[in-house]
């Protein structure tokens, strides 16, 4: 019986060493294949969220008002869902950092509204829509087409926005001030909390029942320079705001004659509300702009009648139709081509028969010139032949005058060839550098000194 015993219990502890064995090689193999399986779970869900996020045929409303400021931004985060994840990021963890890129259009022609701008500063950062609607778009809507580009699969979805501007009573606010702010981008003050704190601080300084934000335009866009990429410098921005009310006292200080003598000479003028700005925001007080509407005079300008090439002012566009009529283009030819080929020609012909056909000849030549002239002629061309001839048959050396005046080896200076008192008059312009005649040997000269033996 302890035999069997034993037995019995060796068959019952290898099994149990057997069922962890497959436990946990089963608890391993769903733990590496777990994230396939997770992503082919997840594969189909990210196709319904596509299906069920994709707005590529919806549109999206918006209600703005005429003459306020109106802001709309493309978050990224909002049309990744109309693209698929992609493998390599699926594992990585990295498809949030796609760059994506937006292009706006007014929905049939290749641009925005005169009134809408766009701004994305790079392509990790999302889009803003902004702008200041006018009262001629109210009660008509305006299709804006948003593609969005995926720069990493190159694909895209596509979204429409519908902006229903609606009409606003009080517009146009009659008191306006335009503030250039030296210390921001565009796109940062279109947040909105930075725009919040702005209209906060001017409603400080106002004192105004209602205020609005009517128009934000870069600097750049009103001929401004791009700054240096040195010391966090900004492109500037002006920033427009209506209120029902006059101005205050503050912001008509810029106007005094001290503080308009210090804007000429680009010295900072003295305003006693600019402590309630500098903590945030640096004006630049000398290009302020207060407009009252309710003294701007309207200047009425008769339109000049358009020409038969200019399109009427209206919503779309009638291409003409494809039947057109057939034109003749034998004339245009004729006169483009054939003119020019034939009066070329004529000058061709004309050329060849003076170069050609009205050569003299030497024969002709020689019997209208008289004897005596080619006889002269003649014996300068011999006398000609005969020095060119001799002087190939000579053979003398160089000129004195081309000898080296330094030795070539040591470099002392040579001593002349003949001393003071020769005779030189009889001596030949061309000598040889050999067996010249009456030539005195001189012995070579050297510079006294107690280095020289």
């Amino acid at each position: 019986m302890d035999t069997v015993g034993v037995v019995v219990w060796l068959c019952v502890a290898c099994m149990v060493q057997s069922s962890d064995v497959k436990h946990g090689v089963m608890s391993r193999g769903k733990s590496q294949i777990q994230p396939l399986l997770e992503y082919k779970q997840r594969s189909p869900l990210q196709t319904d969220v596509v299906t069920i996020l994709s707005r590529s045929h919806g549109d999206r409303n918006v209600y703005p008002s005429a003459g306020v400021l109106f802001v709309h931004v493309l978050e990224r985060e909002y049309f990744k869902g109309e693209f698929a994840p992609y493998m390599k990021a699926v594992h990585t963890g990295d498809s949030s950092n796609d760059p994506i890129t937006f292009n706006t259009n007014l929905r049939g022609y290749p641009d925005r509204p005169g009134w809408l701008r766009y701004i994305q500063r790079t392509p990790h950062s999302d889009g803003v829509l902004y702008g200041s609607p006018t009262a001629e778009y109210v009660g008509r809507p305006t299709v804006i087409e948003i593609t969005a580009y995926n720069r990493r699969t190159f694909e895209t979805a596509r979204n429409n926005l519908v902006i229903n501007i609606m009409g606003n009573e009080e517009f146009p606010l009659p008191f306006q001030a335009e503030f250039y702010i030296k210390n921001m981008n565009v796109e940062e003050m279109l947040a909105s909390e930075v725009l919040g704190d702005f209209l906060g601080a001017v409603k400080n300084v106002w004192q105004p029942d209602r205020l609005n934000a009517i128009n934000i335009t870069s600097a750049l866009d009103r001929g401004g320079r791009v700054p240096l990429p040195i010391n966090d410098l900004k492109e500037g921005v002006y920033v427009m705001v209506g209120a029902d009310v006059p101005f205050s006292s503050c912001l008509r200080e810029v106007e005094t004659p001290q503080n308009q003598l210090r804007c000429s000479q680009e010295m900072e003028p003295s305003i006693s509300c600019d402590k309630k700005f500098r903590a945030q925001f640096d004006i630049d007080w000398c290009k302020i702009n207060l407009v009252d509407i309710t003294k701007v005079v309207t200047v009425y300008r008769e339109r000049p009648n358009p020409g038969p090439g200019v399109l009427p002012d209206m919503w779309g566009y009638d291409p003409p139709s494809e039947a057109m009529e057939s034109r003749d283009y034998f004339s245009d030819f004729v006169v483009t081509l054939a003119v020019p080929s034939a009066v070329a020609m004529v000058l061709f012909a004309v050329l060849g028969y003076a170069m050609c056909c009205r050569r003299e000849g030497v024969e002709k030549r020689n019997m209208q010139t008289p004897d005596v002239q080619l006889v002269h002629h003649s014996s300068i061309q011999k006398s000609t032949k005969e020095l060119r001839s001799m002087s190939k048959n000579r053979e003398i050396s160089w000129p004195l005058s081309t000898l080296p005046v330094f030795h070539p080896v040591s470099g002392e200076v040579v001593p002349p060839l003949h001393p003071d008192n020769y005779e030189t008059t009889s001596m030949p312009l061309m000598q040889t550098q050999t067996n010249l005649q009456n030539q005195v040997q001189i012995p070579q000269q050297q510079p006294p000194g107690k280095w020289y033996s």
